[in-house]
């Protein structure tokens, strides 16, 4: 791609981004099939990208004969393991041309060697309408002075930068938004909002869910009056309960549970799929409070994230329980398996389904703005035995090369059940079980050392548990059991090395 191009590139997505209403472009969808949106994305990216069409030709598949839903529903899901890591970083590109992206973000796999993700500005614009749709429709900051304070890490990991230029867009689109980069330091983002907060309408504090609450505690234990700053939260990388959400409302202040914070689904991958509104978080608070609506619903005793999401941006599949999604990036990326578990719901088939259970969202919000007809998306979280911790995806296989050191080795069997649990504070922690080998006694100074190896490996192999978790929240809360604990190792019975 040459200059020229690759300027005229950028002008035309920009002119787009800052002249379309947000309105307009969340009713693209009811104008224009999604289904015919993917198949174009798909003959694009089989006749430019040269690792997906090499991937085709390896499965004998030819792009031709891909011509409705239902063709392109027989596609080869794609994968970290069958594609990104099988092609090299250019190939992986339109035209294999790496350098038509201007920026790359790294995430961390289960071996902690990062996985690296180029795009292009125009790929931070799609995104930005996200950011939009929260900004605009549930923290009104488009008649608000707004001071986003960024709490993510920042770094080649993909939540600070991210989230920075794309509340930077929103600025260049005429919000009175103005943004600061303290990152995940703590000092830093208390000293910002108590010198910084008086000159705004509000301040809106963007990070993980349990990083931003040791903040706002920390603030309060000395002496931060939370209240005056009209705080809000934009959130990622953590599903977590509506008892969360309202303790840490009360915490700011925060009068309006359904519009003072949001949560984002957001990938390394692909930046943000979908996004809570009023609307998702009204609901979701709606089957909190009723179980049995919520097991109807989902399938399973257990709340998951319900946000909405844009079908022409990124359309989403559900296969065995798993989520696909296909959607334009600087990597482009055709009926992706993420890993999470999930599912989809229409507009119109939630709305039925709670009339059913005598619930009617949209009366309960009395919305003057921020009600968009766009389908659900339900995120229970990674299927790939990780856990999320902080952002961070924290896998056994970290775990496991802590147990393997010498001596320690010798005590243990190998099993352990790893989980991130809440205490009575609601203040996330990471939980490990460690099995004894048979004969071997448990003492503290056994359980001390164990602790220590773990935390070494886990610092040493996952970089982001490196980066995204807090110093203080990074030793995990070892327990020993005896060989054969019913409770978390009953025998006979195959071991599951993570519990939700």
């Amino acid at each position: 791609m040459n200059q020229l191009s690759q300027q005229q590139r950028a002008i035309t997505a920009f002119t787009d981004f800052l002249s379309t209403p947000l309105e307009q472009r969340l009713e693209r969808h009811l104008h224009t099939e999604s289904a015919s949106a993917v198949i174009e994305l798909f003959q694009d990216v089989a006749a430019t990208v040269p690792a997906y069409k090499a991937f085709l030709a390896a499965q004998g598949i030819s792009a031709d004969d891909i011509q409705t839903l239902a063709d392109f529903q027989k596609l080869p899901a794609i994968a970290k393991n069958n594609y990104i890591s099988c092609y090299s970083l250019a190939d992986l590109c339109r035209q294999g041309q790496l350098e038509t992206c201007d920026m790359i973000a790294a995430s961390s796999g289960s071996t902690g060697k990062p996985t690296f993700w180029p795009r292009f500005f125009t790929d931070e614009l799609q995104i930005a309408t996200r950011f939009e749709q929260i900004f605009h429709d549930s923290f009104h900051a488009d008649t608000r002075r707004t001071l986003a304070v960024i709490c993510f890490t920042l770094g080649t990991w993909v939540g600070g930068m991210f989230t920075t230029n794309c509340c930077r867009h929103l600025a260049s689109k005429g919000y009175p938004i103005t943004v600061i980069t303290p990152g995940n330091n703590k000092e830093e983002i208390l000293r910002v909002v108590q010198e910084l907060g008086g000159n705004f309408d509000q301040v809106v504090l963007l990070g993980y869910p349990p990083f931003l609450k040791d903040v706002i505690d920390t603030g309060i234990n000395r002496g931060v009056d939370w209240q005056q700053y009209q705080i809000k939260l934009v959130m990622a990388g953590e599903v977590f309960s509506e008892e969360w959400r309202s303790l840490v409302g009360a915490r700011v202040g925060s009068q309006n549970p359904c519009h003072d914070s949001a949560s984002l689904y957001g990938t390394a991958d692909a930046g943000v799929l979908a996004n809570e509104t009023p609307l998702s978080i009204c609901i979701r608070r709606f089957l909190a409070a009723h179980p049995d609506a919520a097991k109807a619903l989902f399938g399973e005793s257990r709340l998951p994230t319900l946000l909405q999401y844009d079908p022409i941006q990124r359309f989403f599949e559900i296969e065995d329980g798993t989520l696909l999604f296909s959607g334009d990036n600087g990597i482009p990326l055709i009926r992706y398996n993420i890993l999470d578990n999930g599912g989809l719901i229409s507009y119109e088939d939630i709305l039925k389904f709670l009339a059913a259970w005598g619930f009617d969202p949209i009366a309960e919000l009395q919305l003057t703005r921020g009600i968009h007809q766009l389908p659900f998306v339900y995120v229970f979280g990674r299927s790939n035995f990780t856990v999320s911790y902080f952002g961070a995806n924290i896998y056994p296989e970290n775990v496991t090369v802590g147990l393997e050191q010498p001596v320690i080795q010798e005590w243990v069997t190998g099993k352990f059940v790893l989980q991130v649990k809440e205490d009575a504070d609601k203040n996330r922690f990471l939980s490990i079980v460690v099995e004894l080998a048979p004969g071997v006694e448990n003492s503290e100074d056994k359980r001390e050392t164990i602790t220590s190896s773990i935390l070494a490996q886990l610092l040493r192999l996952n970089s982001e548990f490196a980066n995204y978790v807090p110093p203080e929240y990074q030793t995990p809360q070892v327990a020993l059991t005896l060989t054969g604990n019913a409770e978390y190792f009953p025998i006979g019975v195959k071991h599951r090395y993570t519990r939700k």
